[in-house]
């Protein structure tokens, strides 16, 4: 677990970085967890989204992990920590990303 009080900024967008690209995909592939996304892209998205309370790049330059606050850092970290330790919900933050992008959660 990252120390958020201490972590520079840059440790805190790899940390997020490694999350979403390889220790979330990696989870999303064993058959035991029902996730509602595999791919790097879509864990970015949903995490990016709940942190900003909207689609990201309303909040955001391109790319967006060059452009997070140390606030904005410190939470997609939590945010992907929760997810991965069960204590925050996959479908619920998808549903919430998809709707504020106007698209029908599947």
């Amino acid at each position: 677990m990252t120390d958020a009080r201490t972590a520079r900024v840059a440790d805190l967008v790899s940390h997020y970085m490694v999350l979403t690209k390889e220790v979330m995909p990696q989870m999303a592939r064993d058959p035991a967890i029902k996730w509602p996304v595999q791919n790097d892209h879509c864990f970015q998205r949903i995490v990016l989204d709940n942190v900003c309370g909207g689609p990201w790049f309303d909040h955001l330059a391109r790319p967006a992990y060059k452009h997070l606050s140390r606030d904005q850092a410190v939470r997609a970290v939590g945010l992907c920590e929760a997810i991965i330790a069960g204590d925050a919900n996959l479908y619920e933050l998808n549903t919430k990303s998809l709707i504020w992008r106007g698209k029908q959660p599947r």
